[in-house]
């Protein structure tokens, strides 16, 4: 019960011990803050969409390898990853865009201005000093930032619908 009540806190609460872990790994001001916790499956709304794909396997794949002679580790590797493809796949693609889309993180862990991601440098594209924004500059810069997203999401289409529309069952 307490892992799950701690899985359903929001982000915000985890920024101060999260700095501090990053500032005694002598980690800040690098990329590593910004893409580790994605890797590690920090979000609880992944979990729980691989928990919910999970149930609809069904069990006859378990006790189908196991009869073939396979142990658990096997059957995790031969049998339930390749089932899973498609969600693992809906996951790796809705954390890239959101890590794309991540504005607070890098604001707090990253301090040089050279290092900064597009969704920083976008919004000091339109804090300038003067009162005249190039607007032409900030519609390539989203244009141009846009991109990765776009083909990363039509290369993966068919799994990421894949995913979100499917059971366990292959038919």
């Amino acid at each position: 019960m307490l892992i799950i009540a701690t899985l359903l806190m929001p982000d915000v609460v985890f920024r101060i011990p999260m700095y501090l872990l990053w500032r005694d790994l002598n980690l800040l001001n690098t990329f590593f803050p910004l893409w580790l916790d994605s890797a590690f499956a920090t979000n609880s709304f992944f979990i729980f969409l691989l928990i919910q794909f999970m149930r609809t396997i069904p069990r006859e794949l378990d006790e189908a390898a196991k009869m073939d002679g396979c142990n658990s580790l096997q059957t995790l590797i031969y049998i339930l990853v390749p089932v899973m493809i498609p969600p693992i796949i809906t996951v790796a693609l809705l954390t890239f865009m959101w890590g794309m889309n991540d504005f607070l993180g890098p604001l707090i862990y990253i301090t040089d201005i050279a290092k900064y991601p597009l969704s920083i440098a976008l919004r000091m594209a339109m804090d300038t000093t003067d009162s005249a924004v190039e607007w032409r500059n900030v519609f390539a810069m989203s244009v141009i930032s846009i991109i990765p997203s776009l083909v990363l999401f039509f290369s993966a289409q068919k799994f990421f619908i894949e995913g979100i529309a499917t059971t366990g069952s292959k038919e």
